[in-house]
């Protein structure tokens, strides 16, 4: 049975059952500060658990693109090593909101696996939550009772709070769960060693195939259980080890999920799957990996430094540094499976098929870029080992190289291994703990429980599009404690004017008062799952009665400008660009926004200066606000609505419209378009391939640039005694300030020239090195100019420069590229070490490099210790 076949007959089977089938929620998650991505099946449905959101539909049923990299469920390093873990996979799911529970999910679940599916009964087995006693919890004898009657009693397996007490993380909903567990074994294995005795001992065919979870608690701060409002059935099976079991392999990798990436790979690298592990280990990666890092970037991931975008980034670079290490790929080639993935996936999953474009010119880039990173780190381990006295290799050393230049140290101990050295892992470890546990102080947010105020209002109602004020009632509040924000606290209202940040659109901001003036300023708002939170750095002395609360009003009206404005500026790059852009980020800040869409080259002149255009015209028209709130999504499109990748979006949605401008929305908006007064373009550049990003500003903040400008032109005039032409009189400066410049190059330059003569024969021979060291009155470019006259002139030379100028000191290193070839010398790894004595750093090429610091007093002994690397 083929893969489509097998997810289709699971959704329909439920569908069966009275479920609604409900398209997979982004990978990537926007709106949940306690996790970056979607790493299990109930994630999306988080609130209906907590009764944050009313239940609409009490069954569901789907199939929920998951990545798991970090945290508590954290699969990254056993993918490839085994056959059964993922980064990226699919997990099947029914869904019971105070519903059914335990007897329909069980009895569902085994008529679904025997009966549709065909599995042999005798080859499952069966785990029931065995109780546990600190939480106050007995054995699951209901659970036990209901499996009794499907499957013989010797196949249920008592499970621990380990394996069947599913937890999403150290807070939020739990309960017992019923894991299915199937076993592949042949008939001769099976007859020597029982399946029952395998059962969650990482055998790779002997598996979890299904968990059912019946979710009936909260775990609080403190650690303690509270009962839910409702009981929940929460199950996930993995789609890919489904897969696995219905088409007889022994492998999730030899399933048709896998084989067509597989095979593509053998193609393009030349590399054979089956036949030496390290390689298959290297194609499993690899195969995985594409998939986890296409499906994020088609939900508006990129790959960057930070956050989400870096988990993205270290799963592509370590496909990369197998492809490198085991399959001998010094080329990009990952971005070529792009295609067979879309091929196989994109029916299912069609935010593939229209961004197919875009993935293939991200990886392709990242690939270059971290290949560079390689390159560029051979060199430095080059270097390193050449330093080394004796064959152990210092993890300090290795831990720099790591975290500066992100070499991996896999590949940093596979080459020592290849020169018979060792890597002093103990103190790299060390090196490596130090770094977590700083990254770990940085960012430990420690959050209490919600202290519930009015247990009958757990229903929170926006009113920030009609009004900026409200009367309101404080409904639950809790602390939050963080090393970069100090105590905060974090408040709920049972209704809100102020916009939780969103949709690229910061919260607003404000204060709350009491009716005796007392007040406390709102910082910030966001929203979590269903709930919009206000934060305040103190709490109202008194938290019971009404409030009046308002919005910072300027913030808001500035922040809905530039809001609109992004809008505007969508529709006149779709109209001079072609109808390829699309948005792919925002920031909307009461200063300034940026806006980020897909265009394949840098824009012309002409190209913003039509753009400009085009939003001022429509700014020029005075376009009224039209708005639609709570329409059917199959209206919004109707009216021409444009719907983004990688956002969710409900059954009802809000489309605002100006003009032909019509997208959905959930942001702050003016009433005309004229409210804006003014669109200026900033800045227009490249963040990633394929992708630009536009900063602008607007109203307000063009005011102030305006008037600075003003000022400026006053000052200008001034300086060039009021001309009626100030442009052409500064262009004048400019063309003899330019002359004299290259006329002070010219004698500098000479100046280097003569200063050359005079040090040729100042060289010393040092083991057939002509080693020069010296500190001297020039420039950077001279010195420059001046260390390649010497390297025409003289073999084998190394030499180090010292100069200051303005109060800073300055280290310049040229070694004849015959030297860096033969005697394994690095000037980068020269100027890096010496720059630490004139306190700065800095690198360069192996033949030439410089350094910069703020010491001008360690040059001379820089300058003492360079002949150190050639003795």
């Amino acid at each position: 049975m083929k893969s489509q076949q097998i997810r289709q007959q699971f959704l329909d089977f439920f569908a069966a059952k009275k479920h609604t089938i409900v398209p997979s929620a982004p990978m990537v998650l926007k709106n949940d500060p306690t996790l970056m991505f979607t790493n299990a099946g109930m994630v999306p449905f988080k609130e209906y658990f907590l009764g944050q959101k009313k239940v609409v539909n009490k069954r569901v049923s789907d199939s929920q693109k998951c990545l798991r990299v970090s945290g508590k469920h954290n699969d990254l390093e056993e993918v490839g090593k085994d056959t059964y873990h993922h980064t990226m996979f699919e997990m099947l799911g029914n869904w019971s909101f105070g519903d059914y529970f335990k007897k329909e999910a069980i009895e569902w679940a085994w008529e679904l696996l025997t009966e549709v599916y065909k599995i042999n009964k005798d080859c499952l087995y069966v785990s029931v939550f065995e109780g546990a006693k600190e939480d106050g919890l007995e054995y699951d004898q209901e659970a036990h009772d209901i499996w009794k009657e499907l499957i013989d009693e010797d196949r249920i397996i008592r499970g621990n709070k380990k394996d069947n007490f599913w937890e999403m993380g150290a807070q939020g909903p739990c309960g017992p769960c019923s894991e299915i567990h199937v076993d592949i074994r042949s008939a001769e294995e099976k007859a020597i060693v029982s399946g029952k005795s395998l059962v969650n001992m990482d055998h790779p065919q002997v598996v979890e195939i299904w968990n059912l979870v019946f979710m009936e608690f909260n775990r609080k701060a403190n650690g303690e259980l509270e009962k839910l409002p409702a009981q929940h059935v929460d199950t996930g099976m993995g789609f890919e080890r489904l897969c696995m079991v219905l088409q007889n392999v022994q492998s999730n990798y030899d399933t048709d999920v896998f084989i067509p990436i597989i095979k593509e790979v053998e193609t393009i690298t030349g590399n054979d799957y089956g036949k030496n592990e390290e390689i298959d280990i290297a194609i499993r990666v690899i195969s995985d990996h594409v998939r986890a890092v296409a499906f994020a970037i088609a939900d508006g991931q990129l790959p960057s430094n930070t956050g989400a975008g870096y988990v993205i980034r270290r799963i592509l670079r370590r496909a990369v540094r197998y492809g490198f290490t085991f399959l001998n790929t010094r080329e990009p080639f990952i971005y070529k499976l792009v295609a067979v993935l879309t091929k196989q996936m994109g029916t299912y999953f069609p935010e593939l098929k229209t961004q197919r474009q875009l993935i293939t010119n991200v990886i392709k880039e990242e690939e270059n870029s971290f290949l560079r990173t390689l390159d560029q780190g051979l060199v430095l381990l080059d270097g390193i080992i050449k330093n080394t006295q004796g064959t152990e290799v210092s993890g300090k050393k290795a831990f720099e190289l790591f975290d500066t230049y992100g070499f991996p140290i896999d590949l940093t101990a596979l080459i020592l291994s290849e020169k018979k050295m060792t890597l002093n892992e103990e103190e790299f470890e060390t090196e490596l703990k130090k770094q977590k546990a700083r990254s770990r102080a940085a960012s430990v947010v420690e959050t209490d429980d919600w202290v519930i105020l009015d247990e009958n209002d757990d229903e929170e109602e926006f009113v920030g599009y009609d009004t900026l004020t409200a009367k309101v009632k404080i409904t639950r509040y809790r602390k939050v404690s963080s090393k970069k924000d100090g105590d905060m606290y974090q408040l709920v209202f049972n209704l809100t004017p102020f916009y939780p940040e969103g949709g690229g659109q910061v919260g607003d901001k404000g204060y709350l008062e009491k009716e005796d003036g007392s007040t406390v300023y709102i910082v910030n708002t966001k929203k979590e799952n269903n709930l919009i939170i206000h934060f305040t750095k103190s709490l109202p002395k008194d938290l019971s009665g009404t409030f009046n609360v308002a919005v910072d009003e300027k913030q808001r009206f500035r922040t809905a400008c530039n809001h609109t404005a992004t809008h505007l500026l969508h529709q006149a790059l779709r109209e001079v660009l072609g109808e390829h852009v699309e948005q792919k980020g925002s920031a909307v800040h009461s200063k300034h926004l940026r806006f980020d869409f897909s265009h394949f080259s840098k824009l012309s002149v002409d190209e913003l200066t039509a753009v400009e255009d085009f939003v001022n015209a429509r700014i020029e028209n005075k376009l009224p606000l039209q708005e639609f709130r709570n329409i059917p999504m199959e209206t919004a499109l109707e009216k021409g609505a444009m719907a983004l990748f990688g956002e969710k979006y409900g059954d009802t949605v809000r489309a605002i419209q100006y003009g032909q401008s019509v997208e959905l929305c959930g942001g702050t908006h003016v009433q005309n378009t004229g409210d804006i007064w003014y669109f200026r373009i900033q800045t227009e550049s490249a963040i990633a391939s394929g992708i630009r990003r536009i900063e602008a500003i607007t109203g307000d903040a063009m005011k102030t640039e305006f008037s600075e400008n003003n000022r400026t032109l006053f000052q200008i005039k001034e300086l060039v005694k009021n001309s009626k032409n100030p442009a052409e009189q500064v262009l004048n400066l400019i063309e003899d300030n330019t002359k004299l410049k290259k006329q002070i190059d010219q004698l500098l330059k000479e100046k280097a020239k003569s200063a050359a003569a005079g040090l040729v024969n100042e060289t010393e021979l040092i083991n057939g090195i002509h080693f020069l060291a010296k500190k001297l009155e020039l420039d950077q470019n001279s010195i420059k100019d001046l260390a390649n006259d010497l390297g025409n002139k003289i073999e084998n030379l190394f030499l180090i420069i010292g100069s200051e100028a303005e109060g800073k000191a300055f280290l310049t290193c040229y070694i004849s590229k015959n030297l860096v070839a033969e005697k394994k010398l690095n000037a980068g790894l020269v100027v890096r070490e010496l720059g630490k004595l004139i306190q700065g750093g800095g690198g360069g090429q192996p033949f030439f490099a410089s350094a910069g610091g703020k010491n001008p007093s360690g040059i001379e002994e820089a300058l003492k210790q360079a002949k150190n690397y050639i003795v």
